[in-house]
């Protein structure tokens, strides 16, 4: 590796980088240069900005679509659709605080506003292996006209989204181009489709209201599809909350807590939050759907060999997939201070008190 500044040096920016190389088997040296942005944003900032997906349009309108028939429905009749103690169905607003996925309680002790919709893939979706739905859930399908077209249409190229990114960060660490495929052969893939919107009515608009808290994804990569509106804010390595909104076309990328383990925190896992966009008084819709591609539940993630001098040399214990997701939903879900989350959880404390001593957070 080549040195390079270090992270506080940096001003905060969102990489945007095309992958169309990847996508349409371009040179290998047009591959290679992908590889070496990927790297150079995952290493300072941990959230990229991707073009060339090749994603069509109309997938994406469906999917649109799709969020909005199924948010737009009664509050009771998507009650109907919520499971207990799965990462899956309908998560109705303030039943979950993502802060505490990283053991932090969040500061107005106030859950997330955010309404959520899960569905992934499931056990019996690899035939061949022994797996349980314990990990893997079971999908509900809400009673909407062509919603689960539209949204398994999205979701497989989603997917093929993530495993291209799989492939070029194992470029991108000179590792062989199939060094995820154990990992990810049959991943816990996760898709959350969010709604930032309030109820109809007077609501009292203060500091502390909190669209999603401030958290770390949990897995390996993250392709996120959002509504160019304001939200969305990343820590920078300054400790200061930074606007971030996508650019036309373009899907947002953050590392999950997994690569960053296995690259022993080189690779940056950012904490992000999303906070109410308010304009004039009123708290305007704000929509998102994140692919979670967080690796097989049995898979034993390790710091690999090559970054084991990075940070000093203190290198992550191992760790299943299966045993870190559970820590994480549990605080989230459950109301269980994650303990395990020491290096995260110290990022959202030391952003807190720059901000209480009169950082910027935007």
């Amino acid at each position: 590796m080549t040195d390079t500044p270090s992270r506080q040096d940096e001003p905060f920016e969102v990489p945007v980088i095309d992958i169309r190389p990847y996508i349409d088997g371009g040179s290998r040296t047009d591959r290679d240069r992908v590889a070496w942005e990927i790297d150079r944003a995952c290493e300072q900032v941990g959230f990229i900005q991707i073009l060339g997906h090749g994603i069509p349009d109309d997938v994406l309108d469906g999917l649109a679509g799709a969020v909005d028939s199924f948010f737009g429905l009664p509050l009771a009749e998507k009650k109907a659709y919520r499971v207990e103690g799965a990462n899956r169905g309908y998560s109705p607003p303030k039943s979950e605080s993502l802060s505490l996925s990283l053991g932090v309680e969040s500061s107005g002790r106030m859950n997330d506003f955010f309404e959520a919709f899960n569905v992934g893939v499931e056990a019996r979706s690899f035939t061949a292996l022994d797996l349980h739905e314990r990990d893997y859930g079971v999908n509900v399908w809400p009673d909407v006209a062509d919603f689960r077209p539209r949204v398994e249409r999205y979701f497989a190229h989603a997917a093929r989204v993530a495993r291209t990114l799989t492939t070029i960060f194992a470029d991108a660490l000179g590792e062989s181009d199939d060094y995820f495929d154990p990992l990810t052969d049959h991943s816990i893939d996760v898709l959350r489709m969010n709604n930032y919107a309030l109820p109809e009515g007077p609501v009292t608009l203060d500091g502390d209201l909190t669209g999603m808290g401030e958290h770390t994804d949990f897995g390996i990569v993250t392709v996120l599809w959002a509504d160019r509106v304001a939200g969305l804010q990343v820590l920078g390595t300054d400790g200061v909350w930074h606007d971030v909104a996508p650019a036309e076309n373009a899907l947002l990328i953050n590392l999950g807590d997994l690569t960053a383990r296995l690259t022993n925190d080189r690779w940056m896992s950012t904490l992000h939050r999303v906070k109410p966009p308010v304009v004039d008084g009123t708290i305007m819709r704000r929509r998102s759907v994140a692919f979670f591609h967080d690796g097989n539940a049995d898979a034993v993630i390790s710091t690999l060999p090559s970054h084991l001098d990075a940070d000093g040399g203190l290198a992550y214990e191992p760790i299943t997939v299966r045993d870190h997701i559970a820590a994480k939903l549990a605080g989230s879900r459950q109301g269980k201070a994650n303990t395990a989350a020491v290096r995260e959880a110290a990022r959202v404390l030391a952003a807190h008190g720059a901000t209480n001593d009169g950082g910027t957070g935007r």
